[in-house]
């Protein structure tokens, strides 16, 4: 039985190989998707989230920064993500996989509300 190799030979195969590499991420989508992600920020300061609602797309990612002098948190409503305590001057990241409108709060001032939305 006759191999890949032998009846096509190695540099034919391995340039078969690359080229199917570099399109296969491009069938798929990846590419398009890598490089149209965007990170978006949402500030926490006196006491609330700025912006209070938020649009992103799928595979974005969200940057909660807290300029406040106490510790918080974001937490969705419906629990599709949670994050530790962010202390002052801390930070946490996110990014969105599912569409949806999420509601979220702060877990420890829960009158901290805002909404984040997945396109």
């Amino acid at each position: 039985m006759a191999t890949v190799f032998s009846r096509y030979g190695r540099r034919h195969c391995v340039r078969l190989a690359a080229m199917m590499a570099l399109a296969l991420p491009g069938a798929m989508g990846w590419n398009a998707a890598l490089a149209e992600s965007t990170v978006h920020t949402v500030v926490i300061e006196g006491m609330k989230f700025s912006p209070d609602v938020l649009e992103v797309q799928v595979g974005d990612t969200v940057i909660w920064r807290n300029k406040d002098i106490v510790p918080h948190n974001v937490t969705a409503a419906n629990h599709a993500f949670h994050s530790p305590t962010i202390s002052p001057e801390g930070s946490w990241k996110y990014t969105a996989r599912k569409k949806g409108e999420y509601d979220y709060l702060c877990t420890l001032h829960p009158t901290m509300k805002a909404k984040l939305i997945l396109r």
